[in-house]
């Protein structure tokens, strides 16, 4: 759910939909999805927890063990947050201990135009933490 924070989520959505409840949609173009899920369903390599302190479990996950070299799964924000200097900033945690099939993750920006700006990219993580 929203906290008071514009286009911050935890996924613990209940029974709602994560991609309304959380502000984000699934990119129809690109090769596979994103998913909302614990570690008790997504198996024995993912984190035990989510990063969030308390009761939370749920996180957002790709399981690329099926998908080829070059595959994307893609998700956007619903809202258009203005462009600014030092005011709007992207805020986020991630886990990818490496295996062989670990891809990159990356952040965009895109502008008014639609062309995709990148701003971030992590082709692996030396710890198994978030």
């Amino acid at each position: 759910y929203y906290t008071s924070i514009p286009g911050s989520c935890n996924f613990e959505t209940q029974d709602q939909e994560w991609t309304t409840a959380c502000g984000l949609t699934q990119d129809t173009t690109d090769d596979f999805d994103w998913n909302i899920s614990n570690s008790a369903v997504t198996g024995q390599t993912d984190p035990h927890t989510d990063h969030t302190p308390g009761k939370g479990q749920s996180f957002l996950y790709v399981n690329s063990s099926a998908q080829k070299e070059g595959n994307r799964a893609r998700i956007t924000t619903t809202k258009f947050f203005p462009a600014s200097l030092g005011v709007c900033r992207v805020r986020f945690w991630f886990w990818m201990f490496p295996s062989r099939q670990t891809g990159v993750l990356k952040v965009y920006t895109v502008e008014e135009h639609g062309m995709d700006i990148l701003m971030w990219s992590s082709s692996r993580n030396e710890e198994n933490k978030w």
